[in-house]
């Protein structure tokens, strides 16, 4: 428990000043570089003080001005502190309605442009959620989905969320294909315990959508770039849908 004590004591310590300085400067300015700058660093504050370290590839650098939709699977409540650091430039993420809730975190999210999304399967809630996703794009800001929607409960990868790939084809924005594994020790689903640990995350090339037929056919290429940078155990089953 140490480590979660350290991290979140850090996150705790850092972030309220940090949301005291950046969220009036942000709603001043318009502009939200510095509160991504903040909350980029006391994220890494936090892992660094609670032992968590990272292992990154990129097999292809991002090209500047280039938008993605970056696609990791999803083992532990690490990833998404774990992957945001990581990630070039301003990126929105879509998560949970409720999480917007959370007072001053929820409203940062917010300015940040992150995406909402509703869990109630609804065809029109997915649209909704598309279309904001296309406009963050247009505004010249990356996307951050984890395919699977949810997190893995035994670690293996599961079936893929079609949203995403409905965004890259309307939008033409390519995606870029995420593994990540070693959270799933450090922190299992179910529990607030953290052990300090290596996360080692491959960043794949990019798959542009307009190289593919269909929209299958780019969820399956988006699958094997995944499943080829885990260990042979979490590749799970072939299924794409």
């Amino acid at each position: 428990m140490l480590a979660a004590i350290l991290l979140f004591s850090t996150w705790t310590v850092l972030g309220i000043p940090g949301a005291v300085i950046g969220i009036p400067w942000t709603l001043a300015t318009r502009n939200v570089a510095l509160l991504h700058w903040l909350g980029v660093s006391i994220t890494r504050a936090g892992l660094w003080v609670a032992g968590i370290r990272m292992q990154v590839v990129w097999e292809q650098p991002p090209v500047r001005g280039q938008q993605y939709i970056f696609l990791p699977n999803h083992i532990s409540n690490l990833d998404p502190p774990i992957l945001y650091p990581l990630l070039p430039g301003h990126t929105a993420v879509f998560l949970k309605r409720s999480l917007m809730r959370i007072p001053v975190l929820g409203y940062a999210m917010g300015l940040a442009k992150f995406i909402p999304v509703d869990r109630d399967r609804r065809v029109e809630s997915a649209m909704e959620s598309v279309a904001a996703a296309r406009s963050v794009l247009a505004a010249g800001i990356h996307v951050l989905s984890f395919v699977e929607g949810t997190r893995s409960r035994d670690g293996r990868l599961q079936a893929f969320k079609k949203g995403p790939f409905y965004l890259s084809m309307e939008s033409g924005a390519p995606v870029v294909p995420i593994s990540i594994y070693g959270t799933e020790t450090m922190m299992k689903k179910g529990s607030l315990k953290i052990f300090p640990g290596t996360a080692h995350v491959t960043f794949h090339a990019p798959l542009f959508p307009g190289d593919f037929a269909s929209r299958e056919e780019l969820m399956r290429a988006a699958r094997e770039a995944i499943a080829a940078g885990l260990p042979e155990w979490m590749r799970g089953p072939a299924a794409t849908a």
